[in-house]
């Protein structure tokens, strides 16, 4: 498979790479890149984007002409050892294709045990953290001209608690911001959350994940606020890792932190001027990812369900290639129970 990129040199960084790639000098991940450390930098694809040919970013030239022309192809590893300026389109047709595709496997491995959409609301089964720890491990050998120990993370074994509750027990639980008896309804809504401001394994990924009312009650206005756990999701996570909720209005904002109870965390607090008309909540951990804003966030994370949902569906009858075969922690999931 053979693509034109390109090779440019900035703040001691050579760049290879298609036109309009993500790299990791973009200022923020989006959450469909999948990134491999390596010999000498980095690669990155977009996953949404269909994209099997990596960008690089190398910072050691010489480590990284170990594998270049594997990945790349030799016109563009011997580029890369004569660049000194400039820039130049060069067609890049990796010499050693399957690695090349394992390689790719192994970032979109790693992606999953970040960004997996985890998510009883909508139906879509958690991966299992070892079976997944167990793979990388098996790939990064595979890949090893190419990683040579760089890619050393491997997905931390996780205790996670035998959950059986079913996605409609779920559904309740998000819909509890109601009012008691005695209380006013002034507003209420749904939503999603930035899945770059919380670690994974942590909240349900749906769009529904997040509910709020605000009510009146004894005299007071009050916002509460529920956010659904993540299936399988831990009930001890540390206080560091306790989500927040920021709760804004046109002229106010009030932020809070959420506690566990059961399978959802919540808070409520004296609302903010103006909720009566309604609030804006955004949920995250303090220190976790980048507050910068991603171009059409809801429309990409709804591809990414669409995504990996697709890939749940043909376990069973994908292509037996590296980029199309499913991971054991993927086929796993397809056969887990009825909950999902």
């Amino acid at each position: 498979m053979s693509a034109t990129v390109r090779i440019r040199h900035r703040d001691g960084l050579w760049i290879i790479g298609p036109d309009g790639a993500p790299t990791v000098l973009d200022s923020a991940a989006g959450i469909d890149v999948l990134v491999l450390e390596v010999a000498g930098g980095h690669l990155t694809w977009s996953l949404l984007g269909g994209h099997f040919t990596p960008a690089a970013v190398i910072d050691d030239r010489t480590l990284a002409q170990d594998w270049i022309w594997a990945v790349f192809g030799a016109e563009v590893a011997i580029a890369l050892d004569e660049f000194s300026g400039g820039e130049t389109e060069f067609t890049a047709a990796p010499a050693l294709p399957e690695l090349a595709a394992r390689a790719w496997r192994l970032g979109y491995a790693h992606w999953a045990a970040r960004w997996w959409p985890a998510s009883t609301l909508d139906g879509i089964a958690p991966l299992d953290a070892q079976l997944l720890a167990d793979e990388i491990a098996a790939l990064s050998e595979e890949c090893e001209l190419i990683v040579d120990g760089a890619d050393a993370r491997l997905v931390e074994e996780r205790e996670i608690a035998d959950v059986a509750t079913r996605a409609e027990d779920y559904a309740l639980a998000a819909g509890r911001a109601t009012a008691a008896h005695g209380e006013l309804v002034l507003a209420r809504g749904t939503g999603g959350w930035n899945w770059r401001r919380c670690p994974p394994g942590l909240l349900d990924a749906s769009e529904r994940a997040v509910s709020w009312a605000v009510v009146r009650e004894a005299g007071s206005t009050i916002v509460r606020v529920n956010a659904v756990a993540a299936p399988l999701s831990p009930t001890d996570m540390p206080p560091h890792l306790h989500p927040h909720a920021v709760i804004r209005t046109a002229t106010d904002a009030a932020e809070l932190p959420l506690t566990r109870d059961g399978e959802v965390w919540n808070a409520s607090t004296t609302a903010p001027a103006g909720a009566e008309s309604g609030v804006t909540v955004d949920i995250y951990v303090p220190g976790v990812g980048v507050d910068e804003p991603e171009p059409d966030a809801a429309t990409r994370r709804e591809q990414v369900r669409e995504l990996v949902t697709a890939r749940l569906r043909r376990t069973a009858d994908a292509p037996d290639n590296p980029v199309e075969a499913p991971l054991l922690a993927e086929i796993a999931a397809a056969a887990s129970d009825s909950d999902f």
